[in-house]
């Protein structure tokens, strides 16, 4: 009795077999199932990503410091503006010097404009963070306003 392994003799089994394939056929499909070169492919891809994200993270720092040194001179300008003789070109003034010894990398084409008043003093500076990222362009704007300081004599009936 022949073991049910046995295929000799039974046209059905070899009937059953698919058919050869093509010498192409065989070769493409090794070549799907073949991996060789899938990291070389993830890493062309995945190292200009992470470039472009570290240069974002420069680019939001550099931005962040700028705008904190534009927030600096516009209150170090606030509270020359806005002393009792203080004058605008005063505000203006020191604004400026705070701005030529901080913001000479991260901070460009910084505009000062100081504007005092009976009872009020302000101090706005506007510029543009220094570059990192191709084509990108950050404005910074900073603002400073508190009244001005006048001296109120004391009342003596009072």
């Amino acid at each position: 009795m022949a073991s049910p392994c046995d295929t000799r003799g039974r046209k059905d089994f070899i009937d059953a077999r698919p058919e050869r394939h093509s010498r192409w056929t065989r070769q493409f499909r090794r070549a799907l199932r073949d991996e060789r070169g899938a990291v070389s492919a993830e890493l062309v891809i995945a190292t200009p990503l992470l470039l472009l994200m570290l240069l974002a993270i420069v680019q939001f720092a550099l931005w962040s410091h700028a705008t904190h040194i534009a927030q600096a001179a516009a209150s170090q300008g606030l509270a020359a503006a806005r002393a009792q003789n203080g004058t605008s070109m005063a505000g203006t003034t020191s604004a400026q010097q705070i701005l030529d010894q901080l913001a000479a990398g991260p901070l460009r084409d910084a505009a000062v404009s100081t504007d005092r008043g009976a009872a009020s003093a302000s101090v706005r500076i506007s510029g543009t963070a220094t570059s990192v990222v191709p084509f990108l362009s950050l404005p910074v704007h900073a603002e400073a306003v508190g009244p001005v300081e006048r001296f109120v004599p004391e009342l003596a009936g009072g």
